[in-house]
């Protein structure tokens, strides 16, 4: 369908220039379709698949047609989700940031309801919200329809199958005769076309190619693997291809959260998104994706629709979604206004019919693939550092150390053999010729974090073996901590004499404003630096100051933690499973509860 350029649409100067600011200029075919014919007055049914711009379809002359001065609701948005209600109400008021007097507002569960009484009571006039609150504001005499002129329903098919059919028609049968309607949805199921057929007058049917709109640019692959082995799978491809931003959609809570602590003990920035975090935790997590603070973000499908997030290198399904149209909005994360993205999807057992049959219904055009196996995986690990020491010597972007360089160089010793030192210490390499044997070579998860020459090197010297080992949490940057696993940990301190449980080892010396906590697994268990450091960063979402030195020992660990945070921690741990073992923490040389 032919675009036009939003000067085209006959459109406000506020609107032109709030879109501009936005950094569009060219309406996409929805918009290019539904715009005019919404300004006309006519109720409209638009069909079109996610990522295609609808949103801005339907806010656009809905900001349009509110009248300034009369401040009551003139426009109702009803969404299936309140992370999409938050979302449409975002873009709406970028809309509408130079329209002076236009207010909207999103009301939806699990937030104050004195917040959403105040704002409809301050006169705002674009309600978006999901369709239990809006009743029950509604039965409450809070929200009023008396001047209500526009009715919008997003993602109408998933506010059917989520079972808010009574709601909706509650909702249309409560507001006045004389007002427009508009339905948009993915798919137009009898049910969507029953409601259609009862509280529409001739709509316009428009309807955009799912074809030219489902993610053309985005290279769909599948991979059969068991089970068991789906974590070693993803974070092979992962380390394969050097993914730093993506999504990884599980289908329940429960696998989302386990995902999330696997792969935090193996050194990926990631946070979670499900169901069971309140609004405010959402949001916080949602600002930290956009703003790239973590690398990946594990949600379940409550996340697949809303989200609006850029530049997205790659979008993991490692549960098989429930049904094509669910596949289709998990991959439109990705490959977003022209650009290009991935999307890998794993598939176990009798899952393949499934996958089978979403492929012929949907005319999904995916490939099969494999696992990469290891060789593949240390290659590609070891161009990626070849990559950034190469940029760096191009760049010269390090500090010269050449009176170092000469000393060793007098000294008798090879410039190459200088260099393979050098990037062997870099990798986590032991110093020293008296160093314990070299640990064994890392998996591939572990991926070898980015090579910044000096002051930076440091950071990547194991420390000294009397020295208890120090890991720093998650950091919010690109680079991904060493796994502790394969560093040199420093030997367990032979005791005196065993001590009982109770009489537990206070630390010492440690650094000012840090309180050891207790706890009740060490090496014996097989517990790592980073199995702690992540456990602390899932459990607790701290920055990564909250954390100190990590002092292994064969059945308990030592923990330097901020005092300010102290207390939380040891609460929030207590009976977190860790290695399959409950955790009972305490304050170094307390009693234990």
């Amino acid at each position: 369908m032919e675009k036009l350029r939003f000067a085209e649409l006959g459109l406000s100067p506020e609107i032109l220039k709030a879109v501009d600011k936005m950094g569009f200029e060219e309406a996409s075919p929805i918009q290019t379709a539904v715009i005019p014919t919404i300004m006309s007055g006519r109720d409209v049914v638009g069909q079109s698949s996610t990522g295609s711009g609808k949103t801005a379809a339907f806010a656009i002359p809905a900001i349009e047609k509110v009248v300034v001065e009369k401040k009551a609701v003139q426009v109702l948005i009803l969404c299936p989700t309140r992370e999409l209600a938050v979302q449409v109400a975002e873009e709406t008021g970028k809309l509408a940031f130079f329209k002076r007097g236009v207010r909207e507002v999103p009301i939806y569960g699990g937030q104050s309801y004195d917040r959403q009484y105040r704002a409809l009571e301050a006169g705002a006039q674009i309600v978006i919200g999901t369709p239990g609150r809006v009743m029950d504001l509604m039965e409450r005499g809070a929200l009023k329809f008396g001047d209500l002129k526009l009715v919008i329903l997003d993602e109408t098919d998933r506010m059917l199958d989520m079972g808010f059919r009574d709601d909706i028609e509650h909702i249309l049968k409560a507001v006045p005769e004389q007002r427009q309607l508009l339905f948009f949805s993915a798919t137009i199921p009898r049910l969507i076309q029953d409601l259609i057929k009862r509280y529409t007058r001739d709509p316009a049917w428009i309807k955009i190619d799912s074809v030219a709109q489902n993610a053309p640019q985005v290279d769909q692959i599948w991979i059969e693997t068991d089970r068991r082995s789906k974590i070693e799978a993803l974070t092979r491809l992962i380390d394969v291809h050097d993914f730093r931003y993506g999504i990884i959609f599980c289908s329940t809570k429960v696998m989302v959260d386990d995902l999330d602590e696997h792969l935090h003990s193996r050194g990926y920035q990631t946070d979670r998104l499900h169901g069971d975090l309140s609004q405010t935790q959402r949001n916080r997590v949602m600002d930290k994706f956009r703003a790239r603070a973590f690398e990946f973000l594990i949600a379940t499908d409550v996340a697949a629709r809303g989200l609006d997030v850029d530049d997205l290198e790659v979008v993991f399904n490692f549960d098989l979604p429930n049904d094509a149209e669910d596949y289709t909005h998990r991959i439109g994360r990705t490959g977003r206004a022209g650009r290009s993205g991935r999307a890998v999807t794993f598939v176990s057992g009798q899952e393949i019919y499934k996958l089978q049959s979403m492929v012929r219904w949907a005319k999904l055009n995916i490939r099969r693939g494999t696992v990469p196996s290891l060789d593949e995986v240390e290659e590609a690990r070891t161009s990626v550092f070849f990559e950034r020491i190469k940029s760096t010597l191009e760049a010269r972007n390090f500090k010269p150390h050449d009176r170092m360089i000469d000393r060793l160089l007098d000294q008798g010793y090879a410039s190459t053999d200088i260099c393979s030192a050098l990037i062997h210490l870099l990798q986590g390499g032991p110093p020293g010729a008296t160093a314990a044997p070299a640990p064994a070579a890392p998996t591939p998860a572990a991926r070898t974090a980015p090579a910044k020459l000096p002051p930076g090197v440091s950071a990547f010297i194991p420390p000294p073996k009397t020295a208890p080992v120090t890991a720093a949490p998650a950091h919010p940057s690109r680079e991904r901590p060493e796994s502790a696993e394969h560093r040199e940990e420093a030997p367990p301190v032979a005791a005196p004499a065993p001590k009982a449980k109770h009489d537990r080892p206070a630390r010492t010396g440690q650094e000012t404003g840090m309180t050891t906590i207790f706890l009740n697994v060490g090496r014996k268990q097989l517990v790592t630096a980073a199995d702690v450091v992540g456990k602390i960063a899932g459990v607790t979402r701290l920055p990564a100051s909250a954390v100190g030195a990590i002092d292994m020992h064969q059945r308990h660990t030592l923990v330097d933690v901020t005092s300010s945070e102290a207390a939380f921690i040891v609460k929030k741990l207590a009976g977190i499973r860790l290695k399959g073992i409950a955790l009972e923490p305490s304050l170094a040389g307390a009693e234990p509860k």
